[in-house]
Order: structure tokens, then C-alpha cells, then sequence
């Protein structure tokens, strides 16, 4: 028999002898990740050219959006929806990456339809919460920072998650490059006892301040309130429908 001469100590025949992750890649391993999760600190900060804003009300929650899609100082689009319904009581807003959040989106839809299905019941926003910072700590769906509200049985909530999978409940929130003008508005203008009436007005009031300042927002504004009734969803061109 003739010797083998070649050293296949690196090949693929000792690829299999190795503890290898059958079901992967885990969260964190997609390629890269951590390359693209460092764009989001220091002077890699990421862009999210746009304006989302969150508000807990006593009887929901009041999410609200810009319509302008941009690319890089270009105006791509002027009429978006950055707010959808991915829960029977429960929506999300986007900012960032387009493909990668009508993933995220489509993922969610399914997790829940899922989670409904095997259990009987909705999912509650905490473990909703729980599920969308996962996602986005797999790397899978970089570069998107959402808004997650929603009613369940233990009432209203609103969660802030940045891009690596951080989630914090809050009373009001925002994100994108809008941001630091709308949260003055929500600032002045929230207080513990808002009704969904006066938030939808503080939303706009957000929104309308970002818009005024901000390139990458505009063109309009859609709106989500969520309540024990279901998600709604109604898109305005003009501000003073709402004010």
C-alpha cells in the first residue's frame, strides 16, 4: 500500500475530529459581527437617518415615524412606513438598515405566530423584548435600532433597543438622527397620566421638531397605537391633522 506523503493534519479530514457547532453559528458568531457591531461606538457611530419616537399613554402606547427614507444625502423615498404591526397587541419602528429590519420584522411576525400556536396564548412584551435583543445580539440583523411597544396582561410598555441587543423599558423613547430634537419635546411635554389622544399630539409635536431640523427626516408622519384592541396604524402628510 502506498504511503501517504501529504500532511492532512490541517485538512478537512481533521476538520471533522474537531468540535465543530452543529447547529450554528450561536449568537455572535455570524462572520464579522464583531467588525460590524464597532461601527456602533466611537467614531464608527452609526447613522440612522431618521426619527422614531415611543410614548406610554394610560390606556397603550402611541408610536411614531417620519416617512423619508434616505441614502446617503439623497432623498430615496418619501413615503415609508417605519412602523408595523408584529404582534396581535404589539408594533415595532426601524431605523437603520432597510433589508436588515424588514427581516427582523418578518422574523418577529413568524417567532410570534409560533409562539401563539404551540402555547395558546400571546406573547408577553417582556418576553417580546427579550426575543427582538437576541436577534439583534446574533448579528444577523445589524445595522437596526427599534422601538418595541405593546399592551399585555400586565398593561403597557415601551422598550428602548439599541443596536447590539440592549433593552431598557421605558416612559417615552426615541431613536434616530432626529433623536436629541424630538426627546426636547417628549421632555417638556410628557407626564405619568397621558391619555392616547394627548400622546398622538406629543408624538407629532416629536416628530414635527425633528423634522424641522433634521435632513434625514420628513415628507410626514405615520402613527401606531396600540391598545388591549389591537394595533392601529394611519399615515398623515400634514402635521395639522394632529395638532
Amino acid at each position: 500500500m502506498r504511503t501517504p506523503t501529504g500532511d492532512l493534519s490541517d485538512g478537512p479530514a481533521a476538520d471533522l475530529g474537531r468540535d465543530q457547532p452543529v447547529f450554528g453559528p450561536e449568537l455572535g458568531e455570524f462572520e464579522h459581527s464583531e467588525r460590524r457591531a464597532a461601527k456602533a461606538e466611537g467614531d464608527g457611530e452609526m447613522k440612522t437617518g431618521t426619527t422614531t419616537v415611543g410614548i406610554k399613554a394610560d390606556e397603550g402606547v402611541v408610536m411614531a415615524t417620519d416617512m423619508r427614507a434616505s441614502l446617503g444625502g439623497m432623498v430615496s423615498s418619501k413615503d415609508v412606513q417605519k412602523v408595523e404591526e408584529i404582534h396581535p397587541r404589539g408594533a415595532l419602528t426601524i431605523a437603520g438598515s432597510v433589508s436588515a429590519a424588514q427581516n427582523l420584522i418578518s422574523t418577529l411576525r413568524a417567532e410570534t405566530s409560533l409562539y401563539e400556536a404551540r402555547r395558546g396564548k400571546d406573547m408577553s412584551m417582556e418576553a417580546l423584548s427579550t426575543l427582538t435583543g437576541n436577534l439583534l445580539r446574533s448579528g444577523a440583523f445589524f445595522v437596526v435600532q427599534p422601538i418595541l411597544g405593546g399592551v399585555d396582561d400586565e398593561g403597557a410598555h415601551i422598550y428602548s433597543i439599541d443596536a447590539l441587543g440592549g433593552t431598557t423599558e421605558e416612559e417615552y423613547t426615541v431613536t434616530g438622527s432626529g433623536s436629541q430634537y424630538a426627546l426636547g419635546v417628549l421632555e417638556q411635554e410628557y407626564d405619568d397620566e397621558v391619555s392616547i389622544d394627548e400622546a398622538k399630539t406629543i408624538a407629532a409635536k416629536a416628530i414635527q421638531s425633528a423634522v424641522e431640523r433634521d435632513l434625514a427626516s420628513g415628507n410626514g408622519i405615520n402613527v401606531a397605537v396600540v391598545t388591549e384592541d389591537g394595533v392601529d396604524i394611519t399615515r398623515y402628510k400634514e402635521f395639522d391633522d394632529l395638532l
